[in-house]
């Protein structure tokens, strides 16, 4: 039965016994309506019954005036004649009020009447309805109360006496009650009225309560789902922090000791070596950044750190890197960047590199025929960059969610090759930048991905000067189709030259048979070295190409150098590497690079990287300034790094291997022998201490020394831990791993300063 319906019966059935019992709250003696309805004729006859008495009356009167006057009483016929005027007009008018008093009754019986309705309402629903004095004492309740509590007479008891406990709510006058039942405690919100009663004049207290233990329960559920979320957002946090430090510990130690093999004499092949483990180490370092981005965005600390950076360079260096993936599998990868787009732009470059590694790198991993296409342009004040794969497509559904974390279309073991973060990150980092990345794509048709980035440009150049670069150039250029070669024909053309694509040995006939009716001259011929056979046999001894004075230029892989000697017998002047770097493209054509001893093609097109470690100083021009330094590094491979920086910079150094060792090294002992320190250098999570602790009794000198500038090296990236480190007195705060200018910069910095 549902509870309309309930409501119904019981209304019904309340009423149906009205007339059998007095309504509440009536005053005494006051009948029920049925009552009242039967009683209305007989007040009806009775007001006819005194006007007709009062009319008899005065005729009597009228009589015994009359009477009285002729026989001669003249004053007892007058006072009996005035005594039944006055009795008559009396009847006459005293039935009157009964109207008035009639009316008064029937209003106070329709709000009983409503009182009932509102009280049957209440008592369906289960609320609990109480009247109390102010001190607390209960007048009268309905039945729930007595239902709830098990005392059948509730009278001039206390709530508190019953079993309810109140706890106090935000509103005054309002509560959350706990009402202990036979079925449990039941939560009840309670609310609390000070009104007058009708009945006495004084004034009560009127409440009303309904059930809400359901609510509340869901609400308690509600409150602590949201702390295990946080609790397991914190560890996630922590676990991230750990796990960035452990991995950046024994990167620094890659990193650094890269970066001195550099300074040694190396041939050019180890050179190029080098140039890919640097390369590899520093994509390591960007995933750790990934997935501390990751955690910064979901824990709301992540910032955005604008520079002044050419955005060329940065776009050109992403697709180098990722060329070997892509070449390895057999396609291409190619890059344009519009005329219109300045030199110098004021953006975030690092999060940008980093938004584009893992969507190209994404279009690279599952493209397998054709190639992947980066196209860059100026729209308004922001960037946009359209990365277009021919891959094999995505379905409305694998679109819809592709930008959320952990979630990977394509088939198992693409899946299996990454973790579902990378996409979902780039989303999130340009969203913090006012920017966005989309997605267009179809089934069997690729996918064009764009990223779109708020910018300030600081240096716009006029279209016609980028337009006049290449001026004059007249390109021949034999390639297969692909998004190599189409963007080498548009950079060609932003530049202000021109350029004829041929992709087969027809095409090329038809092209060369062309240029040479209209009489044009060719300045370059630019082979593929996938069709340099061709080329060779079929295309070489044509006329117009054999008697052109342009210059020859190999087109081949990185991968592909050393396949043939260049330029030996071959009869090519350059050559170029794919991808195209502008800069070697624009000198190539102008005729100021020529040659393979003039250019060494991997190192021309090496990355730039994240972080690239610079040449270290020449020790002999910092000998005559050297200081002392104290190192404390636990991890043996950094300690090594850092003292060989510090030594070939001309510092003398003394190693520790902790914090103990630390504290007696200052106090003048270490293992081999006493050493008086100008500068401290520490890594921050070292065994024996906690590190804020350790830093500040450094700082402090505990042990009555002078005190000392001190650098903090940490694998913990976070700007709240450097900033803490900052205020508890260090001097310094460099991030693992630690680039060997900026900790020689710094040493330098704080030497100057204690001197000074």
């Amino acid at each position: 039965m549902s509870e309309p319906v309930k409501l119904q019966s019981r209304l019904q059935a309340e009423f149906a016994e009205a007339p059998s019992r007095p309504a509440r709250g009536r005053p005494d003696g006051e009948a029920t309506q049925d009552a009242s309805t039967s009683a209305a004729p007989a007040r009806e006859s009775h007001a006819a019954i005194r006007t007709v008495i009062a009319g008899v009356g005065l005729l009597c009167a009228v009589l015994v005036l009359v009477t009285g006057m002729a026989s001669g009483f003249y004053i007892a016929a007058a006072g009996l004649g005035l005594a039944g005027i006055a009795g008559a007009t009396f009847l006459f008018l005293s039935r009157r009020p009964a109207v008035g008093v009639e009316t008064v009754h029937d209003r106070g019986w329709e709000r009983s009447e409503t009182s009932e309705i509102l009280s049957a309402i209440h008592d369906v629903l289960g609320d609990i309805i109480v009247t109390r004095t102010l001190d607390g004492r209960i007048l009268r309740a309905n039945a729930v109360l007595g239902a709830l509590t098990g005392v059948a007479d509730v009278e001039g008891r206390t709530l508190e006496a019953l079993g309810l406990s109140f706890r106090s709510q935000a509103s005054a006058h309002r509560y959350d009650v706990d009402v202990q039942t036979a079925s449990g405690t039941r939560i009840y919100s309670w609310h609390d009225v000070t009104v007058r009663d009708p009945a006495s004049g004084e004034l009560v207290v009127q409440s009303i309560a309904r059930d809400v233990t359901e609510e509340r329960r869901a609400e308690g559920e509600r409150e602590k789902a949201r702390q295990r979320a946080e609790a397991a957002s914190a560890a996630k946090s922590r676990l991230l922090a750990t796990v960035s430090h452990e991995i950046r510990t024994p990167l620094s130690g890659i990193l650094g000791m890269s970066h001195l093999l550099g300074q040694t004499r190396l041939t050019a092949e180890q050179k190029n070596y080098l140039v890919g483990m640097r390369q590899s180490g520093h994509a390591l370092v960007q995933l750790v950044d990934d997935l501390l981005d990751f955690s910064s965005i979901e824990a709301g600390r992540f910032q955005l750190r604008p520079s002044e950076e050419p955005v060329r360079p940065m776009l050109e260096s992403v697709v180098e890197m990722l060329s070997p993936r892509a070449h390895e599998k057999g396609i291409e990868i190619g890059s344009f960047v519009s005329a219109d787009v300045p030199g110098l732009l004021l953006y975030d470059a690092a999060r940008l590199r980093q938004v584009l590694y893992n969507v190209v790198g994404n279009a690279v991993k599952f493209t397998h025929t054709g190639g992947v296409l980066l196209e860059t342009v100026l729209d308004g004040d922001a960037i946009v960059i359209r990365v277009t794969d021919t891959g094999p497509g995505m379905r409305p559904d694998e679109q819809a969610r592709i930008f959320e974390e952990f979630e990977q279309t394509g088939s198992a073991a693409q899946r299996s090759g990454g973790t579902g973060l990378g996409l979902a990150i780039s989303a999130r980092i340009l969203s913090e930048a006012g920017g966005a990345l989309t997605l267009e794509s179809a089934p069997g048709r690729g996918s064009t991905f764009t990223i779109r980035m708020p910018v300030e440009a600081r240096m716009r150049p006029s279209r016609g000067t980028r337009k006049s670069v290449l001026r004059g150039s007249l390109v021949f250029l034999l390639a297969p189709a692909g998004p190599a070669s189409a963007a080498l024909v548009r950079t060609i053309g932003a530049l202000g030259g021109a350029c004829h694509l041929a992709t087969s040995v027809e095409e090329a006939e038809n092209v060369v048979r062309h240029l040479a009716a209209r009489g044009e001259t060719l300045t370059d011929i630019i082979v593929d070295n996938r069709l340099a056979g061709v080329f060779r046999r079929e295309l070489a001894d044509m006329a117009y190409l054999r008697e052109s004075a342009a210059r020859r230029i190999y087109l081949v892989n990185p991968e592909d150098r050393g396949s043939r000697a260049i330029g030996k017998g071959e009869g090519y002047d350059s050559w170029l590497i794919r991808p195209l770097r502008e800069r070697s493209l624009v000198e190539v054509l102008r005729g100021r690079m020529k040659g393979v001893e003039v250019r060494d093609a991997i190192n021309d097109n090496r990355p730039i990287l994240k972080d690239p470690p610079p040449v270290a100083p020449d020790p002999r021009a910092a000998a005559s300034s050297g200081i002392r330094i104290l190192l404390a590094e636990d991890d043996p491979v950094n300690a090594m790094l850092v003292r060989s920086v510090l030594e070939r910079a001309g510092h003398t150094v003394r190693h520790v291997p902790d914090y103990p060792a630390l504290v007696s090294a200052l106090g003048g002992a270490t293992d081999a022998g006493p050493f008086t320190p100008d500068l401290i250098v520490t890594d921050l999570g070292m065994p024996g201490g906690e590190a804020q602790e350790m830093i500040a009794r450094i700082v402090r000198r505990d042990d009555g020394g002078t005190r000392l500038p001190v650098i903090v090296l940490t694998a913990d990236s976070r700007a709240s831990l450097g900033q803490e480190l900052l205020a508890i007195g260090a001097d310094a705060v460099l991030a693992k791993p630690a680039d060997p200018a900026r900790l020689l910069g710094e040493i330098g910095r704080l030497s100057r300063r204690s001197q000074a």
